[in-house]
Parts: structure tokens; C-alpha cells; sequence
């Protein structure tokens, strides 16, 4: 027994000892269960995933309703939503269940030529466009078995899928006073050019003020019609009309090739997918900024050697992207690089 001075303390670890949860009670399963309906929202869906029947599901989340003492879901119209302690204990749990399932990985010795193991990585399409197709064609070549799936995502839902363990790895933008308990690792720089169809008026005459007289496509998860450009333009007393918004960049090269629009894309993935939509792209008549993209994981499924090995091979092929472009089919010289204008 640990003796720390001063009765009051004393006293309260020994009122801890005699408090201390019986963890018979506590069984694994109902942790899974817990996780499984955070991550569907719905009991009947989690019943689904789970392959349990709705009642068996129900009874279960009952007696963790009764082990945790708290409601826990509440129910809604489209299905549950988790409640305020809910939600606060999701990240300990998730937790809970990563190191578990890293000490049953931990059991059998990881061989990529040999697993037939699949994993999940989450990435905005501007990202995963980039750093996904390279991935996959060297896994496909070292680790024929293994399977990868792409999970779309918003940046500020980064931790929560990590947490929720919905995805093994993010990668997206750097993000600020990320939390001790997850794993960062940049990967490149990025910066923003203007896209356009061939034939454009504004590819052949790029001025600030014909930019701010057009009209724009903006891609945003939320559809917010605000963005990054709109804050760099007021910041300068300017403003644009936002005439179209779009969830994803890939269907904004699908638009800008049929319309008048213009759009800020992310300067890595417009020279590598504007030419397949016959668009071009120039400088954006101002500074719009840069920002790092890096790869996220949980510090505790690192220990996985599974994942451990993922993540080294998606830093790696993303890091070599960026030194030797031309091996992952990018332009290797200006005389081949896309159309851009100027």
C-alpha cells in the first residue's frame, strides 16, 4: 500500500479501496456495445454491425446503463444521441478497447505478406487523392491480403473517429493543441491555386478584381458558404459571390468543367487531377496561405504492429510523393506538367 501523509488524503484512498468497483460486473462486451451504438446511432443498427438481435442488444445496454449509472442514449426521432456523461466517457472507453485489442494483435506476430487484415484510413477526398492511390499500389504489390477502406471526413471530426476506432489513421490538416493521447506526423505543405474550365476569361488575365467580380464553387463538408478565401478577401475589405457549394473536390472538378465558376483548390491535388477534367489553373491573385497535412492515430493502437506498419507505410509513400513526384505519375518536368495558365 502506497502511504501518502496527511489524514484527509489517507483517508480518502482507503475509502477508494473499500468503494472499488467490482469488475465482475463489468463485462468487456458491453463496452463493444457501447461503442457500436455510439458509432451507428441507432440500436437497431448497432444490433446489425454487432449481429445481435435488437431485444439482446437493449438488454445489454441496460445492464451498462445500470453498471455506469446514467441513461447513456436517449432516444430521437433518427435513432439515439449519447448523453452528456455519454459522451464524456466515449474517449476513456475507446481507449479501453484499443489497448485490448492491442494485446490480442500483440498475440500473433504481424506479417503484411500474410494478413489479410483490413483498415481504415480517414482523409478529406483533397488528401486522400493524393496520398491513398500511391498507398494502395505499394500495399497491393507487399501485402496482397490486406484490404484498405476510406472513411471521408470533416477536419474537427478527426478525434472522434479515431476515438470511436471508425478509423486506424487520419490524415488532414494540422490541427492545434491536438491531445497528448494521439500521434502526429507531418507530411507535406500545401497551398491554394485557382482552378477554371479551358477557355476561361479569367486563364488568360488573372486580376484581384475580376477574381472577386466572379463567380465562385466552394467545397464544404457542412455546406457553409463561408470559407478560407472569404476571410483572407474581408480581411482586405473585399468580398466574392459564393454561387455554388459542394461537399467534396472531386465533384467540384466535375463542375468548374462544365460552368463559368472558379474554385481555390489545394495546389497538390489541382496538378494532379485538374488535367483529367481539362481544367486549368493559375496563382491566386493573392496569398491565400498554407497549411500542413500530417497523419493522426492513436498512440495506444500504435502498439499494434498491424497499425504501426500501416502508418509507417503511409508516412513513407507520402513523404517520397512529395520529394520524387514523377513516380507516382505527377509531371516530372515543366514541358509535362498540366495546363496551367499564367
Amino acid at each position: 500500500m502506497v502511504i501518502v501523509e496527511g489524514s484527509s488524503i489517507k483517508w480518502h484512498l482507503f475509502s477508494d479501496m473499500l468503494h472499488e468497483i467490482d469488475l465482475t460486473r463489468a463485462n468487456l462486451n458491453l463496452f463493444v456495445l457501447f461503442e457500436t451504438i455510439m458509432l451507428e446511432g441507432s440500436v437497431s443498427r448497432a444490433a446489425a454491425r454487432l449481429r445481435m438481435s435488437p431485444s439482446a442488444v437493449s438488454h445489454g445496454l441496460g445492464r451498462l446503463r445500470r453498471l455506469l449509472n446514467d441513461p447513456l442514449f436517449l432516444k430521437h426521432p433518427k435513432g439515439v444521441v449519447p448523453t452528456a456523461r455519454a459522451a464524456e466517457l466515449a474517449g476513456p472507453i475507446a481507449d479501453i478497447l484499443a489497448r485490448v485489442r492491442t494485446v490480442v494483435a500483440g498475440a500473433e506476430r504481424f506479417d503484411p505478406s500474410l494478413s489479410a487484415r483490413r483498415f481504415t484510413i480517414g482523409a478529406p477526398d483533397g488528401v486522400s487523392a493524393i496520398v491513398l492511390p500511391p498507398l494502395f499500389s505499394a500495399i497491393a504489390r507487399i501485402a496482397p491480403g490486406i484490404d484498405l477502406a476510406e472513411r471521408t471526413l470533416r477536419p474537427q471530426d478527426t478525434f472522434s473517429l479515431l476515438d470511436a476506432r471508425v478509423a486506424d489513421i487520419v490524415v488532414g490538416p494540422v490541427i492545434a493543441d491536438t491531445p497528448a493521447r494521439f500521434d502526429c506526423v507531418s507530411l507535406y505543405q500545401e497551398d491554394f491555386v485557382i482552378g477554371m474550365r479551358a477557355g476561361h476569361a479569367l486563364a488568360q488575365q488573372m486580376t484581384l478584381e475580376a477574381y472577386c467580380a466572379a463567380a465562385h464553387l466552394l467545397v464544404s463538408a457542412a455546406g457553409d458558404p463561408q470559407g478560407l478565401v472569404d476571410d483572407v478577401l474581408q480581411s482586405r475589405s473585399l468580398c466574392r459571390r459564393v454561387a455554388f457549394v459542394t461537399p467534396t473536390f472531386m465533384l467540384a472538378l466535375a463542375i468548374l468543367s462544365e460552368t463559368d465558376l472558379v474554385a481555390a483548390l489545394p495546389r497538390r491535388f489541382a496538378e494532379k487531377q485538374c488535367g483529367r477534367f481539362g481544367l486549368v489553373v493559375v496563382e491566386a491573385p493573392l496569398p491565400l496561405g498554407t497549411y500542413s497535412i500530417a497523419a493522426f492515430a492513436p498512440k495506444v493502437a500504435m502498439a499494434d504492429a498491424g497499425v504501426a506498419w500501416l502508418h509507417g507505410m503511409l508516412v513513407n509513400g507520402a513523404r517520397e510523393f512529395v520529394r520524387c513526384p514523377g513516380k507516382t505519375g505527377q509531371p516530372r518536368s515543366r514541358a509535362d506538367r498540366l495546363p496551367t495558365a499564367r
